[in-house]
């Protein structure tokens, strides 16, 4: 039999190190929150061909409009998306107007948004209001189903830090990207988030509930044994799931979906990944590691001792 638990320390390393520089690059830089959540307008145009402008003057136009926080991205098909501060009617016609004026031509308006301050606050709260919510519900419903198991409360602790080491992940893929390639904190972003959590959660439960059904009918087995025994029984399942329902469609989408859902295809590419790896070497290796104390021999002390 596949001996997974024996190294389940190695696990928790390669973990680390996919987490920690993300987390890193997001406590230097600060979480690159678009204006689905800080406030703020997204306007995207298109200029006429052999008529563009340079991002020097554009960033002067909206200088002269009093937007001092212009920044410009330019997507593959030649248009601009210039994200700022919150832009009234009057104060969108006026740059839309000058830009005008300095290429001698029209210009295509392809989206106009505006999310205001208020909004934007509101919806960060109730995202970290939903992500609350579901490891509570985590907790409650394992602990539940699991109440004929002994320490079913173990069960629920370990699958919600399991599904943090999935949020992590995401986090740290979004501090990698917005350091090097300009992603932002959208909408999307924390739909792909949610979606993770979701898949985590399940992925957790079905491997759980293959231990249980061992632990009444494998009693004499070893603890580390029979979890280890349950995860491969869950193990094919569990990865021929997720890579022919979700992650080939996910690649699919993030190598030919366009700019725009790519970084979505991306985060939740990586996060379902997450949550499959999690399930099998992280969420059970800290069950058996709770369950055999092994704290008490992290610095050198003995069982004894």
């Amino acid at each position: 039999m596949i001996d997974i638990l024996g190294k389940r320390y190695y696990y928790f390393l390669f973990s680390l190190l996919i987490i920690i520089p993300g987390l890193v690059f997001l406590a230097i830089d600060g979480l690159p929150l678009s204006i689905d959540f800080t406030g703020g307008s997204l306007f995207e145009i298109q200029f006429a061909s052999g008529n563009e402008i340079d991002t020097e003057t554009i960033v002067n136009i909206y200088e002269a409009a009093g937007v001092d926080d212009a920044q410009i991205t330019v997507t593959e098909n030649g248009s601009r998306v210039i994200r700022s501060s919150f832009l009234t009617n009057e104060v969108r016609d006026q740059i839309l107007s000058s830009l005008r004026t300095e290429t001698g031509s029209e210009i295509s308006v392809i989206q106009f948004d505006s999310v205001g301050p208020s909004i934007g606050a509101q919806v960060a709260q109730r995202a970290a209001l939903a992500v609350a919510v579901a490891a509570l519900g985590v907790i409650i419903y394992i602990s539940l189903a699991f109440r004929k198991v002994e320490n079913a409360f173990r069960y629920g602790i370990c699958a919600v830090i399991a599904m943090i080491h999935d949020v992590a992940v995401v986090f740290s893929v979004a501090g990698i990207g917005a350091r090097y390639f300009g992603w932002q904190m959208d909408a999307l972003f924390l739909t792909a988030l949610l979606t993770v959590i979701g898949f985590s959660v399940q992925d957790k439960v079905v491997v759980f509930d293959r231990i249980r059904e061992n632990a009444n009918i494998l009693r004499r087995l070893d603890y580390e044994t029979l979890v280890n025994h349950s995860i491969v029984q869950t193990l094919q399942r569990s990865i021929n799931t997720q890579l022919m329902t979700v992650e080939f469609l996910l690649l699919a989408l993030a190598l030919f979906g366009g700019v725009t859902l790519q970084e979505f295809a991306v985060i939740l590419l990586v996060g379902l990944l997450s949550g499959t790896y999690s399930s099998i070497f992280v969420a059970a290796p800290i069950l058996v590691l709770w369950e055999k104390e092994e704290w008490q021999n992290w610095f050198g002390r003995s069982a004894n001792a």
